[in-house]
């Protein structure tokens, strides 16, 4: 048994059997006749070859349609694209030496083709009455929309707490950035929110896949909690990346932290290692000085070419942070009115993180 929630495969075949598609439709027609089905979400030659008896359609696919071919004993085969059904009644025979941990006979057929075919295979049990989606060797059972939406709305909760921490230690680097007083622990601290947020995202964007048209609400609410959360990601990579470690770039940081396991991400020094700093306490109360991307993303209407430039100029935050309007206009591209607005806007963001800081 799988989650979705960091199994990727397995969500675009959650996707067709969600609430308000037809194929749900179908299955929830056959649960509530009270039989079962076994249904290969695919045809090729290596399909074809598995089969016997049975007979051909080559119809279209309707939820009707595959309640009542349900009825009868043997598999439905529906083409790739799940439009069609091609087959029905059919016997399935496939590798019986390919390893399963399924007792009933309908589930053991259905592991192993999928196994063996590469398509997912839907299995629904009559006895049970569960429906059990193979895609590999990976088995998940659908649940109703209800207790979907019930853990969607604790891991909903959850990333609510952890948005709100994350935005306070962004904040609390903000303002000792502006001091200088950073550390390599401040910035891996807001790196590793930042992660466990994204990780809880991804966790209901799996629920969100799952319900269908039952989950448009959640995905709102997940989306209006990460606005911002991916730039920041990527920004906080970029500032605090070791200028000796010139090989690596902000997208292996970000790589080899998603890498961390849920217990290794918990310790600072291994997200420290990620971004190429020691692996040590002593190591995460080193100072460190950003390049000042963060800061410079949150002034408007800067374009990014113009952002890199800004950056090369000044080497670091504190030398931009102290960089009047005229040292602005030497940089290329920035003339006098941009030239106040960033100077400006990096005056007003000082100000501010400052204040929220000792107030």
């Amino acid at each position: 048994m799988v989650s979705p929630d960091r199994d990727t495969g397995l969500r675009p075949t959650l996707a067709a059997v969600a609430p308000g598609t037809g194929l749900r439709e179908g299955l929830e027609r056959i649960l509530r006749g009270n039989t079962g089905a076994l249904i290969v979400m695919g045809h090729d030659r290596v399909v074809d070859a598995l089969c016997t008896g049975g007979f051909s359609l080559d119809v279209e696919f309707s939820a009707t349609r595959l309640r009542e071919l349900a009825k009868m004993d043997g598999a439905v085969v529906l083409s790739s694209d799940y439009g069609r059904v091609l087959r029905a009644a059919v016997h399935l025979m496939p590798d019986p030496s390919i390893p399963t941990e399924e007792s009933g006979t309908r589930h053991r057929t259905a592991e192993r083709t999928a196994v063996q075919t590469g398509f997912p295979v839907i299995s629904v049990s009559q006895s049970m009455r569960i429906i059990s989606l193979f895609v590999g060797s990976l088995r998940y059972v659908v649940a109703d929309s209800a207790s979907v939406l019930s853990r969607a709305h604790q891991a909903l909760s959850t990333l609510e707490r952890y948005k709100l921490r994350l935005d306070e230690v962004a904040g609390t680097l903000s303002a000792l950035e502006i001091e200088d007083l950073a550390t390599v622990r401040d910035a891996v601290s807001v790196s590793q929110r930042l992660e466990m947020v994204r990780r809880i995202a991804d966790e209901i964007e799996g629920y969100v896949v799952e319900l269908g048209v039952d989950g448009r609400l959640l995905a709102l609410q997940r989306d209006e909690l990460m606005a911002g959360v991916d730039l920041e990601t990527e920004l906080i990579a970029r500032d605090y990346l070791p200028a000796a470690r010139r090989s690596r770039t902000a997208a292996d940081i970000l790589a080899a932290i998603g890498e961390l396991s849920s217990i290794e991400l918990v310790d600072l020094t291994l997200v420290a290692r990620a971004f190429g700093y020691g692996a040590s306490l002593e190591g995460l109360d080193v100072a460190v000085s950003p390049r000042g991307y963060r800061l410079l993303a949150k002034v408007p209407r800067i374009p990014a070419g113009v952002v890199e430039k800004i950056i090369d100029h000044f080497k670091g935050l504190q030398k931009l942070l102290a960089a009047s309007v005229d040292d602005l206009q030497a940089v290329e591209g920035v003339g006098e009115a941009r030239a106040r607005s960033v100077r400006e806007g990096l005056s007003r963001l000082a100000e501010s993180s400052i204040l929220e800081r000792y107030v």
